[in-house]
């Protein structure tokens, strides 16, 4: 029988342990955290919140702690999501990037909350569809980050339904049936472009390059302002001079955001 209340203190040491730690935001969220919670906490065996936050914020269980993150967020993604952000890189950033690096051909871009591995693949065949056959000599490889796990373990395994916005032309080349006729393996040549790796947003970005393009869609959406304006400022630092941020389309960025707007959901360093 699922739970139908969690008190007042229960739900502000939760809510202060799921800031501090990972950022989000649940000061006005308690509802939904009662629903999505309630069935977990009867499941491990409980039968009120409190003993299974004694346990959680005390012995910090890492495969309990990703239960909560995956109830508590949402891991929506998909293949040519916000494609005006696709076709501002296709059409401005990728050659901008190709001429700034033609001579050490390299390329930096992280995608940052990547959930399921759509977007770094997506960014991926986007890069390879516009180096064309000079695309061996370049190093593109994308950073894919994110604090789960479970989604990380779905994305390196690439198998997915594909919609209806992926060209054919695309399907063809970067995808490979499987035994499953709706279901679509992405191509070697296109995962292993894509690099995943556990990462908190929350933590000191310490990668060894900066980036020349950072995506984080629909990521900051959970974060209140305060933490949004640390990661930007984070994200700003890690950035090169030139180098682009693309958030997504229902989110925005401070009034004091470092960045200059160059497109809808799109900055850059100046």
């Amino acid at each position: 029988m699922p739970l139908t209340n969690i008190s007042d203190s229960d739900f502000q040491r939760l809510a202060r342990f799921i800031h501090g730690q990972y950022g989000i935001d649940l000061s006005q969220k308690r509802q939904l955290v009662t629903s999505r919670l309630s069935s977990l906490v009867t499941q491990k065996g409980y039968d009120s919140f409190t003993p299974f936050l004694d346990n959680l914020l005390n012995n910090r269980p890492a495969a309990d702690i990703e239960l909560v993150l995956n109830r508590l967020t949402t891991n929506y993604t998909f293949f040519m999501r916000e494609q005006e952000h696709f076709n501002f890189f296709q059409r401005v950033v990728l050659p901008e990037l190709v001429r700034r690096h033609q001579r050490n051909k390299v390329l930096a871009i992280w995608s940052a909350g990547c959930s399921s591995g759509e977007e770094p693949y997506n960014i991926s065949i986007y890069i390879k569809e516009f180096l064309g056959s000079q695309a061996p000599q370049w190093d593109t490889r994308v950073l894919a980050t994110d604090i789960s796990q479970k989604v990380l373990a779905s994305a390196k395994k690439g198998v997915y339904e594909l919609p209806d916005t992926i060209p054919p032309n695309w399907k063809k080349r970067y995808f490979v049936p499987t035994s499953n006729p709706n279901q679509f393996a992405v191509a070697p040549e296109i995962k292993n472009n894509v690099i995943f790796q556990t990462f908190n947003l929350m933590d000191p970005i310490k990668f060894r390059l900066k980036f020349d393009v950072i995506f984080c869609r629909n990521v900051m959406i959970y974060f209140d302002q305060p933490t949004k304006d640390a990661l930007v400022r984070r994200f700003y630092d890690a950035t090169v001079p030139g180098g682009y941020l693309m958030i997504g389309h229902s989110e925005n960025l401070g009034k004091d955001a470092p960045y200059q707007t160059v497109a809808p959901s799109t900055f850059q360093k100046r």
